[in-house]
């Protein structure tokens, strides 16, 4: 079996960044609607927590797929289903624009979501698969950079173009920009080599989800997914609301630059990985955890300053705690016997469960409470975080696996 593509080789290098592409697939396309919120209150008159479901529905969608997408990644492989499910989810989000209601938007937004599961069920175990076992934690961060910088994109990209046209040209903006990423992402993404397919008749799918639900980790490790994105949804979810009204009137382009702080997750995602690599995971999440909680605590007061800040904090400790998590996820189910896709899926469910249930929470909660609802109802997630961190450390690691001792840990 071939070890695994060496840091600074070619293949790694084409790797991430076919891996980087569909990062930002993922994220631009989930979360393009995000910034547009207010526009969808104003042109269909439908109330903030109902504006919300235009990602919610993508996110329970997203969690939906990822179910199906983990095990049949099995039996068709991890390379088609990364190329498939861009290229699917690039057609789709073309066909969003020209929703002709609100409903017909939301169906087309969750059917998106559907499509869009096959990417982010099978990356981390493609990650572990085809690289080194040195280079893993590594890589995982530079994906999940990837999907930041896929955030921030979509959201940069298309408030602008909403602010100036109307979101139907918005959304098409983003649909254009994934179909360049699928092209990219076809063109780069190296061909498995040490993946084992399965014949559909030998897919235990009950054994492998209670092998992937058994270990004391994982489970820890899927809540730790569904609370940390959830206080990152509640807070940007809200932000759009907060800054179009007093006291500081902002339209929906200036609001967009505030997502510029993304590319500070793509970097704390990817130092974070390195940082795992030397000294284990356990040490460097709760680190993440602290950084978040600082970020929410900051966006209180009304200067813009402070909420800016506190965005850039918040940022980059949530893809701290998720690169660390995800990439986790993949090493610890190899360790412990489980299928690593359908851990993947099972820690990717809860994350965009979470992304679902908590961002409409935050919606509502901004709606009776003002500022304070969101961000309490943020503080309190990342609190939960905070706990299952530091209790990760106390938890035992598998060392029956042969593996370099920090991803071991």
């Amino acid at each position: 079996m071939h070890e695994g593509h060496l840091r600074g080789s070619a293949a790694y290098r084409r790797t991430m960044a076919a891996m980087v592409c569909a990062g930002m697939v993922t994220f631009v396309l989930l979360y393009d609607t995000q910034a547009l919120l207010p526009a969808f209150h104003d042109d269909f008159g439908v109330t903030p927590a109902q504006a919300t479901l235009s990602m919610s529905l993508t996110t329970a969608g997203l969690a939906l797929g990822l179910l199906v997408a983990g095990p049949a990644s099995e039996v068709v492989g991890r390379t088609r289903m990364i190329v498939g499910a861009v290229w699917l989810s690039s057609l789709v989000a073309l066909l969003c624009p020209f929703a002709w209601s609100w409903d017909a938007l939301l169906v087309l937004r969750f059917v998106e979501g559907l499509v869009l599961a096959g990417l982010p069920a099978v990356a981390t175990a493609y990650l572990r698969e085809e690289l080194h076992a040195s280079a893993q934690a590594r890589a995982a961060g530079v994906y999940i950079g990837g999907t930041a910088l896929g955030g921030m994109v979509g959201r940069v990209l298309t408030a602008p173009v909403t602010e100036a046209l109307d979101w139907r040209w918005g959304l098409g903006a983003a649909a254009v920009l994934s179909l360049v990423c699928a092209v990219a992402v076809t063109l780069t993404l190296p061909p498995s080599r040490n993946f084992r397919g399965r014949r559909r008749q030998e897919l235990a799918l009950g054994e492998m989800s209670r092998a992937a639900l058994a270990d004391p980790v994982l489970r820890r490790l899927y809540v730790v997914g569904a609370c940390s994105v959830g206080a990152l949804v509640v807070v940007f979810n809200a932000l759009g609301f907060r800054l179009v009204g007093g006291p500081h009137h902002l339209g929906l382009g200036a609001i967009s630059l505030l997502y510029l702080v993304y590319p500070l997750g793509s970097v704390s995602a990817a130092v974070s990985g390195a940082w795992a690599d030397r000294v284990g995971r356990r040490a460097v999440l709760p680190v993440g955890c602290a950084v978040a909680i600082a970020g929410v605590a900051l966006t209180v007061p009304h200067s813009l300053v402070a909420i800016v800040a506190g965005l850039a904090c918040l940022a980059m400790g949530f893809f701290v705690v998720h690169g660390i998590a995800s990439g986790w996820v993949a090493v610890r189910a190899h360790a412990a016997g489980a299928s690593a896709s359908q851990a993947a899926a099972f820690y990717l469910c809860a994350y965009y469960v979470g992304s679902s249930v908590f961002g409409s929470l935050g919606a509502s909660a901004w709606s009776t409470y003002g500022w304070v609802g969101p961000a309490v109802l943020a503080l309190g997630l990342l609190a939960v975080v905070g706990v299952l961190g530091l209790d990760l450390r106390h938890v035992p690691a598998i060392t029956a696996v042969p593996m370099s001792s920090a991803t071991a840990r």
